[in-house]
């Protein structure tokens, strides 16, 4: 499976979120996993790259040619696609995820995600959608979602693709009933 992430290239403030970003990123390599992930050695980022190629998986990052000019690219990949901007480098990665998380970020990740889940809830994908609420970070999307719903301006039908793990063994638990369900 290949397993698109998005998160931060800063590392954040918050006591176990690198130790919890590297233990997503050994179960993605030791299970045999590719992880797609936006390019970086920086942060949150590169954390996750280097510890899914040191579990013995593979690492496809998709970067934009001036984030490479800024430095900011990852050798030790398995594979970099360079993209010409950040439009291209999103269609890049949802192209190539199975799977898709979004891990503790900045608003580049909710960006990213926030697409995937448009594209889950109008049916263009059917690929699980998992927001990963380590310590509750997403807990306030969440609200925002429900708020959609009692609203009326969405509906729980729509939203049922967007998944919310609290753990990796939930997030483990969510991608093998997948693989399940589409055998």
């Amino acid at each position: 499976m290949t397993i698109t992430v998005y998160l931060g290239a800063n590392e954040g403030k918050t006591p176990g979120m690198k130790s919890a970003v590297r233990e997503l990123g050994t179960w993605i390599g030791s299970a045999g996993h590719t992880l797609v992930y936006g390019g970086s050695k920086c942060g949150l980022m590169g954390e996750l790259a280097e510890s899914v190629l040191l579990a013995g998986g593979e690492v496809i990052g998709v970067e934009p040619q001036f984030f490479i000019d800024m430095g900011f690219d990852y050798p030790e990949i398995t594979k970099l696609i360079v993209t010409k901007d950040m439009s291209e480098r999103k269609a890049k990665m949802i192209e190539l995820g199975d799977a898709f998380i979004a891990f503790p970020g900045g608003t580049g990740t909710l960006e990213e995600i926030s697409e995937v889940m448009s594209k889950v809830v109008l049916g263009h994908l059917h690929t699980p959608c998992i927001v990963y609420n380590l310590n509750g970070y997403y807990d306030c999307l969440r609200g925002l979602l429900e708020r959609m719903v009692e609203e009326g301006l969405s509906s729980e039908e729509k939203l049922t693709g967007i998944t919310f793990a609290d753990s990796l063994d939930e997030i483990i638990k969510i991608l093998e009933e997948d693989t399940k369900l589409s055998q």
